[in-house]
């Protein structure tokens, strides 16, 4: 049993100064319902000793935590939205919270969504549904069993509001989300003081992120390309693991990525039901920028916008040395994500290129369910009865799978576990997120939702690429 965490405040952020952030009061909402609390994450935090009272508190009233921020901050921030420059951007309807250390003493963030409007609300009402708050709880807990770097959702009260929303049934149920996350310094955080031309707080942004985040990074001579290094290649480790998962984030705006290569901010997102390059996942996005085929790109042009703000301080020929090596970054974690969801060695780069090649042949020609191809065909040839009694064929197939089963398991011991047994795998296909949702609206019944968790833990214990992070709270 692992030791008990001490809860160590550290308001990071804060000392940056004014010219960051903006001191926010809360919504004052009407009901207070728990029904999400991360309880193996707030034993990793040494908050697990809150009684329901003190995460009402805490995470409904939004009163501060002991020697944290005295009062929530709404961060200020710009970003290209669709690649078009919005300058009146900014933490919208969520805040700051609080910063603490966990048990491997990084900082982290508990923020929020939905805590009510902040001055950079513009004509919204800082609001967020319960179906949202749901959405979000999925998509984090699917991605850390599929081995994402991921934001945490921590808590969600429902707080008894109708909401009018364009998109979807109104009026609609509200909730407050509180967010665990390893850093919310956006790229777009930095394109604001670019913006106003202050070298000075851009300096103070590197020195902070490398501090901070990267203190293991020797900043030398350049301090602006050594985090810019580190950047791109946390964040083409992200983007490499989405395409692994078949997973489509769906806003890849320049304030929708950060420095820690987080994944964070789940609104339209999508899970591919079967591979299709141009598969969207925001009604929205009507030209397919953030289509799944296109999201390196999409994190490559951000990664360009981010060091175009560096560039007030950095030298800007090393800046673009830098950025050129994103591409081969890129090719090594992109190998690295599938041969761990395929559960089985390197056969160095080039082969394994040549793998993943297949695959996607294989997988665009068949239209088979992405997930279930993966899970039939974990750890290569020790999983050869399941797959075989699946009936793939065809010689894209057969390519494939010659090429997989030359590669020696990783810890085939893992095929032991129970979700192997099983036909199919967890899925988190839209009908499936529609399936959970519709349970609640209609009748207010959560068993659905309980179940998909568990199936969410369990593939992820099967499949040892995410920590079991599940922690669920009966409702009322």
């Amino acid at each position: 049993m692992s030791e008990a965490v001490e809860y160590k405040a550290d308001p990071q952020f804060a000392t940056l100064g004014p010219d960051f952030a903006d001191p926010v009061a809360p919504a004052a909402f009407p009901q207070a319902t728990e029904r999400y609390w991360n309880a193996a994450w707030a034993a990793e935090l040494g908050l697990e000793g809150l009684s329901a009272e003190d995460r009402i508190k805490h995470f409904q009233r939004f009163e501060p935590l002991a020697d944290n921020q005295p009062e929530p901050l709404a961060m200020r921030y710009h970003g290209h939205q669709f690649r078009s420059y919005k300058p009146d951007l900014g933490d919208g309807r969520g805040f700051l919270l609080a910063q603490l250390r966990d048990r491997e003493n990084r900082l982290l963030d508990l923020a929020t969504k939905g805590s009510g409007q902040t001055p950079w609300s513009r004509s919204g009402d800082g609001r967020l549904t319960l179906k949202g708050a749901v959405r979000e709880v999925l998509a984090a807990n699917m991605l850390e069993a599929l081995g994402v770097y991921t934001s945490k959702p921590f808590a969600v009260f429902e707080t008894g509001e109708a909401l009018q929303r364009n998109d979807e049934p109104s009026p609609t149920r509200s909730a407050v989300l509180t967010r665990l996350g390893h850093s919310h310094m956006r790229f777009g955080t930095f394109q604001r003081h670019a913006f106003e031309n202050s070298p000075a707080r851009i300096g103070q942004l590197i020195e902070h992120c490398l501090e901070l985040y990267y203190p293991d990074v020797d900043a030398g001579e350049d301090p602006a390309s050594a985090l810019l290094k580190a950047v791109i290649e946390a964040n083409a480790k992200l983007v490499a693991s989405w395409m692994a998962a078949g997973f489509v984030h769906g806003v890849l705006n320049t304030d929708n990525l950060n420095v820690t290569g987080e994944s964070f901010d789940y609104g339209p997102w999508r899970f591919l039901p079967y591979y299709e390059p141009g598969f969207t996942a925001a009604y929205f996005d009507q030209t397919g920028l953030y289509a799944y085929g296109r999201q390196p790109e999409a994190v490559f042009w951000a990664l360009q916008q981010f060091a175009g703000a560096l560039a007030l301080v950095g030298d800007q020929k090393q800046l673009l040395a830098d950025l050129n090596t994103f591409p081969a970054v890129y090719r090594v974690a992109l190998l690295d994500a599938f041969m761990a969801r395929f559960g089985v060695t390197s056969a160095g780069r080039d082969e394994d290129e040549k793998l993943v090649r297949a695959f996607l042949a294989f997988m665009q020609d068949s239209l088979l369910p992405w997930e279930q191809v993966i899970f039939d065909h974990f750890c290569g040839e020790a999983s050869f009865a399941r797959a075989h009694a699946r009936g793939y064929k065809g010689e894209l197939y057969k390519d494939f799978r010659d090429m997989l089963f030359e590669r020696e398991p990783v810890l085939p011991a893992r095929l032991k576990h129970p979700i192997f047994k099983q036909d199919k795998p967890v899925s988190m296909v839209v009908d499936e997120v529609e399936r959970v949702w519709d349970a609640i609206a209609d009748a207010d019944d959560w068993a659905p939702l309980h179940a998909l968790l568990d199936d969410v833990r369990a593939i992820g214990e099967g499949y040892g690429l995410g920590a079991d992070r599940v922690g669920f709270i009966q409702p009322a």
